[in-house]
This record gives C-alpha cells, sequence and structure tokens, in this order.
C-alpha cells in the first residue's frame, strides 16, 4: 500500500528583526511583559514590497533542493496561508509559475494556524491514493500587514516566515503514520480578522475601523483552547497508532506561545528535550510555525530514520489537528 514521506524541508524569513526593544518604541509595552507572557524575544518582519509568495518561493525552493526533486516533477503546489498576496490568482498558482512546476496542479487552504497540519492531510490523502507522486506543500505567511500596531495583545505575538515539505509517495516504513483534523467554527470569532471579504468589503469604514486587522477576543480563553486542543489532537494520533508519549522523539507544535507549547508538554508528560521551541526568535508565523520548526529541527540533526515526529497545532477558525510521521 501507498504512503507518504517527507522527503526534504526548507524555509524562509525576512532579514528584518524587530525585538521588543522596538516594540517599546511602538506601542505601550515591555520587553519584560511581552517574554513573560509569551516567550518571544524577537520576530521577523517583511520588508516593503516582500509578500507572502516571496518567502514561499525561497522555501519551497530549498525543500525541493533538499529532496532532490526537479519542479518539473512536482504534481501540486499546496500553499497554506491566511495572508494570500492577493483573492486570485492564488499563492499556489503564483509559485506554480515562478518554480517552473509546469505540471503542477495548485491551490490555496485557509486553516490559520493548523494549516500546515491540514495541508500535509490533503497531500497525504493524495499521495496514498496513488494519484501523484511529488507534492510541495507550503506553509507561508506575511501576518505584519494584517497586524494593527496600536494593539499591544497581536502586535507582539505574530510574525512572517515561510516553512515547505517536499511529501513523496513512499512503499517504505518512513512515512505519515495519521493524521488527525479538528474545527469547531461556533468559536471563530475568538480569532478573526472581520474585514476585507464578501461580509465586509474594503472601504473607508472597513480602513477607519481596522476591521481587515487580526482580533483577538479572549487572550485567556484562547490559550485555554489551544491546550485543550493540542493535547485532545496529540493523545488522538498516539491511540490510533498504539503508541506512547514516551515513543515519541520529537514534538513540532505550533509556535504560538511558549506557555501553551510548556503546558501541552506538562499535560502530555513530555520532557522539553523532546520539544522543538523557536518562538523566542520567530514570533508566531501562523501556517509557517510548523515547517520552519521542522525544518530547523531536521538541519540541525535533531532527527533520524525511525524517529516518531508528532506535529501538533492549534488555529483561527478554530482549528486544530495532528500528524504522527515515522522518520
Amino acid at each position: 500500500m501507498y504512503g507518504s514521506r517527507i522527503a526534504g524541508t526548507g524555509s524562509s524569513v525576512p532579514d528584518r528583526i524587530l525585538s521588543n526593544a522596538d516594540l517599546e518604541r511602538i506601542v505601550s509595552t515591555s520587553d519584560e511583559w511581552i517574554v513573560t507572557r509569551t516567550g518571544i524575544s524577537e520576530r521577523r518582519i517583511a520588508a516593503d514590497g516582500e509578500t507572502t509568495s516571496d518567502l514561499a518561493e525561497r522555501a519551497g525552493r530549498r525543500a525541493l533542493e533538499a529532496a532532490g526533486v526537479d519542479p518539473i516533477d512536482v504534481n501540486l503546489v499546496l500553499v497554506s496561508t491566511v495572508t494570500p498576496d492577493m483573492f486570485f490568482p492564488s499563492t499556489g498558482c503564483l509559485l506554480q509559475d515562478r518554480l517552473g512546476a509546469l505540471h503542477a496542479a495548485a491551490f490555496d487552504l485557509s486553516a490559520a494556524c493548523s494549516g500546515f497540519v491540514y495541508g500535509l492531510s490533503v497531500a497525504d490523502a493524495y499521495l496514498r491514493a496513488g494519484v501523484m507522486r511529488n507534492i510541495l506543500v507550503i506553509g507561508a505567511e506575511t501576518l505584519s500587514k494584517v497586524v494593527d500596531w496600536k494593539d499591544r495583545t497581536t502586535c507582539v505575538l505574530f510574525a512572517d516566515g515561510a516553512g515547505a515539505a517536499l511529501m513523496q509517495r513512499t512503499t517504505g516504513e518512513s512515512r505519515v503514520l495519521s493524521t488527525h483534523l479538528y474545527a469547531d467554527g461556533s468559536r471563530g470569532g475568538q480569532l478573526i480578522i472581520p474585514g476585507g471579504g464578501s461580509r465586509h468589503p474594503i472601504s473607508q469604514k472597513v480602513v477607519d475601523e481596522n476591521l481587515a486587522k487580526i482580533k483577538m477576543a479572549n487572550g485567556n480563553e484562547v490559550f485555554k483552547t489551544a491546550v485543550r486542543a493540542m493535547e485532545e489532537a496529540a493523545v488522538a494520533a498516539l491511540k490510533a497508532n498504539g503508541v506512547e508519549v514516551s515513543d515519541i522523539d520529537l514534538l513540532v507544535p505550533h509556535q504560538a506561545n511558549a506557555r501553551i507549547i510548556n503546558a501541552t508538554a506538562q499535560r502530555l508528560g513530555l520532557p522539553k528535550e523532546r520539544i522543538v521551541m523557536n518562538i523566542d526568535r520567530f514570533g508566531n508565523t501562523s501556517a509557517a510555525s510548523i515547517p520552519i520548526a521542522l525544518d530547523g529541527a531536521v538541519r540541525a540533526g535533531r532527527l533520524k530514520p525511525g524517529d516518531l515526529l508528532l506535529l501538533v497545532a492549534f488555529g483561527g477558525g478554530l482549528t486544530w489537528g495532528s500528524a504522527l510521521i515515522r522518520w
């Protein structure tokens, strides 16, 4: 039977670093307040004119290079993002052209911070079905362009970047073992960009009221929901495959908040040395956070053949999910 494996990873972040000290000059906050509540010390911010597709292209090329796959052999370019270059064409189609993936289908997927896990699950299904051989899954965001820089509850969190994985059909033992996806639209208002779509089309009112910016209704409730949801998704992956927490070699969680990551790990009983955390340097890059963290772990040699890798995410929608992978 066919399965899917991650054959190569890549990532890209903007050159510009925005530190907590820089934020102190923009909004009423402090380095101590930010670090204590989020674990973030600095984040990367896209330059003027630098787009989601620019970051995604660099990450995608690095994943293709790592996998040794020519763009002409890619069957699908799937981009998970909530900050596309434009409504259409999709960022996936823009990349299909820029990468030279002439034989690939292309589309975008919107699941906020859970986007990469959702995208990986879609790619896994195509590859298991045997209808495709190589799928490029990219999580990419330029959240700095939709942040209200006067709102200290959100502007300290979000940042820009892209991460990619070249997924390949396989009959080997190194493969995605299972994926688990969840959603609860009834609580979608907790994390939202209300303006810019068909409900509130771009207008002077939308601009004046910052409706095309990220809104977080209740930070404490989001925190509690995220911890419960990520634990639920992780446990589902473990039970589905008959493995214990002690069998997990590496956990790569969505980099939402250091306190959320630590609380989730504590509830699972997973030691810190088995967790990938880079939120201190990159902040919350939404759909890009897991693939950026994964690429960093791969290039640092933290994964070896046969290891069990657990990905777990939570984001706006609300959406959450997990993936268990035999490396």
